[in-house]
């Protein structure tokens, strides 16, 4: 349009490709938003299976303890260690996907 010398349609063309990069960027801002909330709230269930999880433990451990059963506590030992090592994992894991994701969706 501005080699034909029509100056009030490059100018319009122009401010309709400004206007459609705004919109991308805030999009892109929106997506960022929205991955965050996302990877709070899998957290937030995470949290509180492996809850739960350590709830069941702890109830397990007291009634063995009791007991003074010394295989039943290095049985319940070994599930409490491979509770926290899942634990360790999910943690490590949330915090890979959300350094990723505002990594990656940040505009720049």
């Amino acid at each position: 349009a501005i080699q034909q010398g029509n100056t009030d349609v490059a100018r319009i063309h122009a401010e309709n490709a400004i206007r459609q990069k705004n919109q991308a960027i805030n999009f892109l801002r929106m997506s960022t938003r929205i991955d965050a909330v996302a990877a709070r709230v899998q957290t937030a269930v995470t949290m509180g299976k492996v809850t739960k999880s350590m709830e069941v433990v702890v109830k397990s451990m007291d009634a063995t303890l009791r007991s003074m059963n010394l295989e039943k506590i290095s049985a319940l030992m070994d599930k409490f260690e491979h509770q926290f090592e899942t634990l360790d994992v999910q943690t490590q894991q949330m915090e890979d996907t959300m350094s990723s994701t505002t990594t990656l969706t940040t505009p720049q």
